[in-house]
């Protein structure tokens, strides 16, 4: 969802793509996510933009609004067919973290999800590979898991606004320019304190 984008997203797109051997990697941010409740959400335009900032800097990730322009509930197989039907060509990768992908057999049409893309796991904690591997084994899709061996960054979304309610700086988390436009639209119901950099 990128509510908001942080360092760790970009963290893994740069694993994934030396990892694998990517070309590039999508960053798409949901209109209404069906998996979770939306929290302090400013939109998805704004979460596009900060997708945008976030990215600036690193020429083989993009942001891509294809879920923007759906009415209702944003789901991961629509996704991937639209880009399958524009892209035929494309080999897809989907990147998950393992607590996301040890639950993918419960998504919206899942042996279709794993029939679209391969899936790079981003190991978590607490959830071991074996529990992810369950998963892909019940959709018959074992070979279709390849996990990433970046060190795991214990960074979400949820504790940037758990900062910005506290009135921590989050330009560490999320970068400064991030940062500077959470400031300059007040976003997350608290403007931000600011350490420095832009403001």
């Amino acid at each position: 969802m990128f509510n908001p984008p942080h360092a760790g997203h970009l963290e893994l797109a740069r694993a994934a793509l030396d990892e694998l051997d990517l070309t590039r990697v999508l960053l798409v941010p949901s209109s209404i996510p069906p998996h979770k409740p939306v929290i302090w959400d400013p939109g998805g335009e704004r979460r596009a933009q900060m997708c945008r900032l976030a990215s600036e800097h690193e020429p083989r990730v993009e942001v891509c609004v294809v879920e923007l322009g759906r009415t209702g509930p944003s789901y991961t197989v629509d996704t991937l067919r639209g880009i399958h039907d524009s892209h035929p060509d494309a080999e897809l990768t989907l990147i998950l973290g393992a607590d996301m992908a040890a639950t993918l057999d419960r998504w919206r049409e899942p042996a279709e999800i794993v029939g679209l893309a391969r899936v790079a796991v981003a190991q978590r904690d607490e959830v071991s590979r074996e529990q992810v591997m369950a998963t892909f084994r019940s959709l018959g899709a074992s070979e279709r898991a390849d996990f990433l061996e970046m060190v795991p960054r214990d960074l979400s979304s949820s504790q940037v606004r758990r900062a910005l309610a506290s009135g921590q700086p989050i330009e560490p988390l999320v970068g400064v320019d991030v940062a500077a436009y959470i400031h300059e639209h007040e976003l997350y119901g608290r403007t931000p304190a600011v350490s420095g950099g832009r403001t």
